[in-house]
């Protein structure tokens, strides 16, 4: 399935650039692959642990900025003090995001408070999340620190940063904040993507009016 799935891709790029005449992948059948994104929405109450549980002070401040903040996992590793910006008792973030694309994400008092009181005395261009070598913390690194973080939690080892851009888009929209600014803040090209999270999990079904 996978594979078949990459044929058309790369025969689609290939036609699209004049190394073929033809798409010759276009005859593939590629067999619908199931939508598991409800399997990968966890509850406000275990993204809440994960944070809360964290020992480590910088740690504990990038579980909050990829919850609060709907970051990628690239994004968050990006992310220089010189993007961060106060807003009165708030903040925003200006981080470079998928495709190429920059876009501002205003961050609340709560994470807003947390990410300041790790500046110290990092220096005016620095990474906010740095690696013990000074650097920017790298993506396998926020990775190792997720699952650290939802093993000690108890919750399932698949859990990855991307499980909490997940949450921050399904939490939102459950507390009623409006599609299109869920849309923007986290980046995404359609609204129509964004609108998954509602249909992996409703609020209403009729099974409800059922006497079983």
């Amino acid at each position: 399935m996978l594979a078949a799935s990459a044929l058309r891709r790369l025969s689609t790029f290939a036609q699209e650039f004049g190394f073929l005449r033809f798409n010759i992948g276009a005859a593939v059948r590629v067999p619908p692959i199931k939508n598991t994104l409800a399997e990968r929405i966890m509850s406000e109450v275990d993204a809440l642990l994960m944070i809360r549980q964290e020992p480590a002070l910088q740690n504990r401040v990038l579980l909050t900025v990829l919850y609060g903040g709907g970051l990628r996992i690239s994004e968050v590793c990006g992310v220089r003090w010189p993007d961060l910006t106060n807003l009165d008792e708030a903040g925003q973030a200006t981080v470079f995001g998928k495709g190429g694309k920059t876009r501002v994400v205003l961050l609340s008092p709560a994470t807003w408070k947390v990410l300041t009181a790790l500046r110290g005395e990092a220096t005016a261009d620095a990474p906010v999340f740095r690696s013990r070598k000074s650097g920017a913390l790298d993506p396998s690194a926020v990775h190792r620190i997720v699952k650290a973080a939802a093993a000690r939690a108890g919750l399932q080892t698949a859990v990855s940063a991307h499980w909490l851009r997940h949450a921050h888009a399904s939490h939102s929209l459950d507390r009623g904040a409006p599609i299109h600014l869920v849309q923007a803040t986290l980046g995404h090209a359609s609204v129509a993507t964004t609108g998954r999270y509602l249909h992996a999990r409703p609020s209403e079904s009729s099974a409800r009016f059922l006497g079983v």
